[in-house]
């Protein structure tokens, strides 16, 4: 069998004739059985191995933590040769045949050939490269991950109710600071109607200039008739991250420091953006002022580069989902508003589904939304502006959608009652394409108009999937229709146009775990979110929804890494792109999702 074994492959294409007669001479070929432990961590390795069939994971020694997968014609332990002794254990997943070259052998070709070690060498070097980088991203991990601590926010300024507006303003000026917090007397209105709420407002120099300017309100009116509540409040400890986001999302400069019900500081954007450089809260800045789909689709253009930016810097790509998300949804609200008479704002809802829905969508991708009307409003006009918004999304970079789900199209704008007799409809399940309406439908996030009509709807899906078998399990049957990109022997594999990770990763995970939600009643839209409840609930073991998180951030990471370097917008990876270390960890996601799907089929009972 050596005579068979492959010189042209790196690095043995680099060896001389004679030294490749030498290599063939001195191979030796072994079998392990399915679970043998080929390598373990601390003994001495007398072999280079090289597989011929079979995966072996390379493992901890306490077999929790998974660092790489080998198939044919990947090749172990070259550190360990060099070392002297295996730092982890490698562990044969199934039978597995390995040529053998022996350790001496493999050291001479390695002294008597300097293209033969420089393979290593750079090899080496690279994996270096590889740790030193990733320790690099750990380190701006740790920094996106700082917590909210009073050596970022300044102490709160609280004021009582009952100071005069002309008080207040000698306060703010004397003190340097353009706003405070007042506390609000207990028979307020306002705290009435909001038991739930804290009872503080904000004043800011804004605020008072308006009072007295424009409402030409008296300087002796108590300050408390003027200040905004609720002021929005973040928990001391939360991550700084979150608090941006929270900035971002609802477009104010500044939050309140909670330690439980009271105020411990008040935290401004400006000491954001002091420790993220990312510009995003002057893109979303340039959304809020656009009074024009021109002047929008100028902010709007602008994401693509914030993204490559946070990528960049080292940034994870679930934190820029998270931004980014944020951004998209004032993006689509601002051309609502834009579009949408005002009058109507309160009376429909603008709904994003599908990736967008969830949280999910980085780079813009096809239009998924659809319209809810308030019962009995007749809107003649409806068809018209519709169309106007669709084709201003698409304007704004948002594609057309395929599947035409889409507000143009009547079939996706319906009233909240006709909403909830077409779910009842969808969940009988007669076509695939029911199917996977109701599943995008389980997805849909409000981000324009009113936001409440969303809540009866969302509720009604709820409780009709809720523990439904007989229904759940036709739902979850497109989770497993697609074959994963595995060949026999555990390698990935793609074709000419490249691996689809949508189909093959993505889409099998992320509709399996919707399902699980959907018959668990968990409301979360966001995946990783959905994740963790269902661990939480004890649905998924502990490992399994750390691997699934895992795989899914791999998937996610890698397919966008490939859009902006190939400025492209597509699911397909180039698999030749890939590091050896990247192809490790894709194989290992893919067993994954492997492992995940013959859950679904046990769980839901689906032998085909």
């Amino acid at each position: 069998m050596p005579d068979k074994f492959n010189m042209q492959s790196p690095p043995f294409d680099r060896l001389d004739e004679a030294q490749q007669k030498t290599l063939r001479a001195s191979l030796d070929v072994a079998y392990f059985r399915g679970r043998d432990t080929i390598l373990r961590n601390g003994a001495e390795s007398k072999h280079l191995h090289i597989l011929i069939k079979g995966v072996v994971e390379e493992q901890s020694s306490d077999g929790k933590e998974i660092f790489a997968h080998y198939a044919n014609d990947d090749l172990f332990d070259v550190r360990s040769i060099f070392e002297g002794t295996a730092r982890h254990n490698y562990v044969a997943l199934e039978d597995t045949l390995s040529y053998l070259l022996p350790k001496e052998i493999f050291l001479d070709l390695y002294e008597q050939n300097g293209q033969f070690a420089a393979y290593f060498d750079n090899n080496l070097s690279k994996r270096q490269a590889l740790i030193e980088a990733a320790q690099q991203q750990q380190n701006l991990a740790e920094f996106i991950l700082t917590k909210v601590d009073s050596d970022i926010y300044h102490p709160p300024r609280v004021l009582q109710h009952d100071q005069p507006l002309d008080e207040v303003t000698q306060f703010l000026k004397t003190n340097a600071i353009d706003s405070a917090l007042i506390e609000l007397s207990p028979d307020d209105a306002r705290l009435q109607a909001a038991p739930n709420e804290l009872p503080y407002g904000i004043i800011t120099r804004t605020n008072m200039l308006h009072a007295v300017m424009l409402d030409r309100l008296p300087l002796d009116t108590q300050v408390g008739d003027v200040a905004t509540f609720p002021v929005m409040h973040v928990d001391e400890g939360d991550f700084l991250f979150n608090a941006m986001i929270n900035m971002t999302r609802n477009r104010m400069k500044r939050l309140m420091v909670c330690d439980g019900n009271q105020p411990v500081g008040m935290l401004d954007m400006t000491q954001i953006l002091s420790a993220f450089s990312t510009h995003s809260h002057v893109l979303t800045l340039s959304i809020a002022r656009a009074t024009s789909v021109e002047e929008l689709a100028i902010a709007s253009n602008r994401q693509r580069q914030l993204v490559d930016s946070l990528l960049c810097n080292g940034i994870r790509t679930r934190f820029i989902m998270e931004l980014i998300s944020a951004v998209n949804e004032q993006i689509i609200e601002k051309a609502f508003e834009l579009i949408v008479p005002p009058a109507l704002h309160d009376h429909c809802c603008l709904i994003v589904l599908g990736s967008e829905g969830r949280g999910e969508q980085i780079l813009k991708t096809d239009q998924d939304n659809a319209l809810i009307i308030r019962d009995g409003l007749e809107w003649d006009q409806c068809a018209t502006v519709m169309n106007e918004l669709t084709h201003t999304l698409q304007q704004l970079g948002y594609p057309l959608c395929p599947g035409n789900v889409m507000v143009n199209n009547p079939k996706w704008v319906k009233t909240q009652t006709e909403w909830k007799r077409t779910l009842k409809q969808w969940s009988k399940a007669v076509n695939a394409e029911q199917v996977m309406n109701l599943a995008i439908m389980a997805d849909a996030h409000a981000v324009a108009g009113n936001e409440d009509l969303l809540t009866p709807v969302s509720e009604h899906l709820h409780k009709i999937m809720f523990n439904n078998m007989l229904t759940l399990q036709d739902f979850s049957r497109p989770a497993l229709q697609f074959s994963l990109p595995l060949t026999l022997f555990g390698n990935v594999k793609s074709d000419k146009q490249g691996l689809d990770l949508k189909s093959g990763g993505i889409f099998p995970v992320v509709h399996g775990i919707r399902t699980l939600a959907l018959e668990y009643g968990i409301e979360e839209k966001n995946t990783f979110e959905r994740i963790e409840a269902l661990r939480r609930k004890k649905i998924l073991e502990p490992e399994t929804a750390d691997n699934l998180n895992e795989a899914l951030k791999l998937f996610f990471k890698l397919r966008l890494g490939q859009q902006l370097s190939n400025q492209h917008s597509h699911n397909r990876i180039d698999i030749k792109q890939l590091d050896r270390s990247e192809r490790d960890l894709l194989r290992h996601s893919l067993h994954v999702v492997k492992k995940f799907k013959q859950f679904l089929g046990y769980h839901y009972q689906i032998r085909d």
